[in-house]
């Protein structure tokens, strides 16, 4: 079904820290060992204050919080000269480099706007294959009178650009970068780069889980073409063990077989994924290989902090498979985590993803995952 074309747009506007890069995390561990040198543990409280405020912004925020003895600047100095140091191993967000290669590929012009310094930007995407030649503007909060909140930020990238505010779209992460750009009269849409909060984000025009669920035909932008039967494909990824709960109540209710892994050893890899409903085949120690469907997220029944896995095997088994080794190779995105007002909705919602999957999972770029090694289980249960 096509979607509703909410307004023209003529130019993008991104926002770079926790929209296009995760320096969230990296900037998190450069916290905990700056921290530890004065007694102090960074547990991540302050992250919510301190997302997309100017760099003496977060300075001044984390050295009240924390009581540390030192200025704001000397903090600026030290803390983002260690994190210039781990600038390599940055990594960009999911669908990041698929959205900028798009948009570059069709001409759309594009812009940086950030609340960090022009230098730092610059610093930051030159590890970044085809970044700094697809952005023909970039605008930090040392060219501005005033950082964001002010849309002053956005109002200097879209004269750069050559644009009028009315026709230029802003993608941002956190709040003030939202008040922002609906401030310089601009259409906004949020992509929160913390979990469980998009409440908050209210004033944007569309506020979606990441950025693999943009889809810039709604804003008169050229449409992504690469979504095949419903799916999005993705190069392969990897999970594996222990089956934690399996063919329980769940999946009497379900009417689908679901299998708990335990996350240990994989919240690396889990954050580089938005939560969502993922497709791929599963590989049982003592059965064999199976269509799957599985979920990644915070279960809304448990306020569980890290994201859980819960693979679907969509075959129909007799018995429980607790304590199994499970292996996982993921190979496309359906959609996005979602609420429900019903369990009849949630119910008829996975039976459709089901279908989407099964059907996928036939095709040629697909099913030639199916022989994977990595879904070869030896195993002693069961001989």
């Amino acid at each position: 079904m096509a979607q509703p074309l909410k307004k023209l747009m003529s130019c993008v506007i991104l926002d770079l820290d926790g929209t296009l890069l995760n320096t969230d995390g990296m900037f998190s561990e450069v916290l905990k060992t700056f921290l530890v040198k004065y007694g102090k543990e960074w547990d991540g409280r302050e992250k919510h204050k301190i997302v997309g405020k100017t760099p003496l912004e977060e300075a001044a925020i984390i050295v009240e919080d924390y009581g540390l003895p030192c200025a704001k600047h000397e903090f600026v100095n030290e803390v983002y000269s260690m994190f210039s140091d781990h600038l390599c191993k940055v990594k960009a967000l999911p669908g990041a480099n698929r959205l900028i290669k798009h948009l570059s590929c069709h001409g759309v012009p594009m812009a940086l706007a950030s609340n960090s310094h022009r230098a730092t930007i610059e610093s930051k995407i030159s590890y970044q294959h085809g970044w700094n030649e697809s952005f023909s503007v970039i605008v930090g909060s040392d060219e501005v009178r005033t950082g964001k909140p002010s849309p002053d930020i956005f109002l200097e990238a879209a004269k750069r650009l050559n644009m009028e505010p009315s026709s230029s779209l802003v993608i941002e992460d956190s709040v003030i970068g939202v008040v922002a750009g609906k401030a310089a009269g601009m259409e906004v849409v949020a992509v929160p780069s913390l979990p469980k909060q998009t409440h908050r984000y209210t004033a944007a025009d569309e506020v979606i889980n990441s950025l693999l669920d943009l889809r810039p035909e709604k804003w008169g932008l050229p449409p992504f073409q690469d979504w095949i039967e419903g799916t999005l494909p993705s190069e392969p990824w990897y999970i594996g063990g222990p089956v934690v709960k399996g063919l329980g109540r769940g999946s009497k209710v379900l009417g689908i077989p679901t299998a708990n892994l335990s996350t240990e050893g994989y919240s690396d890899v889990l954050s580089e994924h938005p939560s969502g409903v993922y497709f791929g085949w599963a590989g049982l120690s003592t059965r064999g290989v199976y269509k799957m469907v599985m979920s990644i997220g915070w279960n809304p029944y448990f306020d569980n902090a890290e994201k859980t896995i819960e693979p679907w095997l969509l075959h129909e088994f007799d018995e429980d498979f607790y304590d199994e080794e499970l292996h996982l190779v993921i190979v496309g995105y359906i959609r996005p985590e979602a609420n429900f007002p019903s369990l009849e909705t949630l119910i008829a919602k996975i039976h459709e993803d089901r279908k989407v999957a099964e059907r996928a999972l036939d095709l040629p770029l697909y099913s030639k995952y199916r022989d994977d090694p990595y879904l070869k289980i030896t195993s002693s249960k069961g001989q």
